[in-house]
C-alpha cells in the first residue's frame, strides 16, 4: 500500500488525512494516510527514512515549508515562486520533487465561485509564503494587476523584486497605510483573522472590492469577512475550498487523478 503522510508542528488538528481518505475511496485508490509531528532538526533526515521505507509523498506544513523547499532535488515552477514547498513527491529512484499547491488551491476555489480574475485589479494583504505562493498562479490568468501590500513594505517589495521577470502583468508593492484606489478582489494571505484582528486598511479600500477572499476559516464568517461584508462588498469567501483544492492538486500530483471536491468541502464545512 503506497504510504503518504502531512507533516508539521502542530499538526494534530490536520484535516488532511481525513481528506485525502476521502480523495481516495472517491476514486478507487489504495493508499494510507497519516500524520507526523516533528521538530525543524528531525525533518530532513525523517523525509529520507520515510522515503526508503516506501512512501510516496508528504505534504508539508508550518514549520517546514522552506526546509522542504531545500530539500528538494527537483523544484516546481510555482514552488522556486512561492520560495516554499508544501508537497513532496518520493520516487523510488531517491529523488525528490518539491512542489508548491497552495496558489492553484486559492485559484481552483475563486474560479469555484465564479470570481473573475482576468483584466481585474488584485489586491493581495501580507507578504509571507502564502501570498508569495499565490502569484504565480494568480499572474496566469491576465489581471490587469497585481498590488502587495504588508505591515513591512520591504518584505511586499521583495516579492516584487523576485517574482516581476518572471510574470507578465503589473506587480507592485506598498505598505498597508499607503493602500489607496479601488481593487475589484481583495485577497487577505495573513492569519489574522485567525486572533479576530483585522488589516489597518482604509475601509474606503475594502468597500471598493466585488469580492474579498479570506484565506482563513473557521466555523463562521471571518472577521475579515464580516467587516467586508457591512462595507458593502458583494462576494466575500472563506479559505476552506483553498485547504481542500490545495490537497485535491497534491492528491492529482501523486496518483495522477484529479478529485471531485465539493462533497468533501461541504462534509468538512458541517464538522467545524
Amino acid at each position: 500500500m503506497d504510504k503518504y503522510l502531512v507533516i508539521g508542528n502542530p499538526i494534530e488538528h490536520s484535516k488532511s488525512p481525513f481528506i485525502h481518505q476521502q480523495f481516495a475511496q472517491a476514486s478507487n485508490q489504495v493508499i494510507s494516510y497519516g500524520k507526523k509531528k516533528l521538530e525543524l532538526e528531525e525533518f530532513a533526515s525523517f523525509i529520507k527514512m520515510f522515503q526508503r521505507d516506501g512512501g510516496k509523498g508528504c505534504n508539508i506544513t508550518v514549520p517546514f515549508k522552506e526546509v522542504a523547499f531545500k530539500l528538494a532535488d527537483e523544484l516546481s515552477d510555482r514552488a522556486k515562486a512561492a520560495g516554499a514547498v508544501n508537497t513532496l513527491i518520493l520516487n523510488e529512484d531517491g529523488s525528490i520533487i518539491g512542489d508548491n499547491t497552495d496558489g492553484q488551491g486559492l485559484v481552483g476555489d475563486l474560479q469555484n465561485h465564479q470570481v473573475e480574475i482576468t483584466n481585474q485589479r488584485i489586491l493581495i494583504i501580507g507578504a509571507g509564503g502564502a501570498a508569495r505562493g499565490c502569484i504565480l498562479p494568480l499572474a496566469k490568468l491576465k489581471p490587469k494587476e497585481i498590488v502587495i501590500c504588508n505591515r513591512t513594505v520591504e518584505k511586499a517589495q521583495q516579492i516584487v523584486t523576485d517574482l516581476d521577470s518572471h510574470i507578465d502583468i503589473p506587480l507592485s508593492s506598498c505598505a498597508l497605510s499607503d493602500v489607496s484606489g479601488t481593487f475589484d478582489v481583495i485577497i487577505n494571505s495573513t492569519s489574522a483573522s485567525l486572533s479576530n484582528h483585522l488589516p489597518a486598511i482604509c475601509s474606503e479600500v475594502i468597500g471598493s472590492a466585488k469580492c474579498c477572499y479570506d484565506m482563513a476559516y473557521g466555523d463562521s464568517e471571518t472577521c475579515f469577512m464580516i467587516w467586508a461584508k457591512d462595507l458593502g462588498v458583494k462576494q466575500t469567501i472563506d479559505g476552506l475550498g483553498m485547504l481542500v483544492g490545495q490537497a485535491a492538486e497534491s492528491f492529482r500530483l501523486w496518483r495522477n487523478v484529479t478529485p471531485a471536491t465539493e462533497d468533501i468541502l461541504q462534509t468538512i464545512r458541517s464538522q467545524l
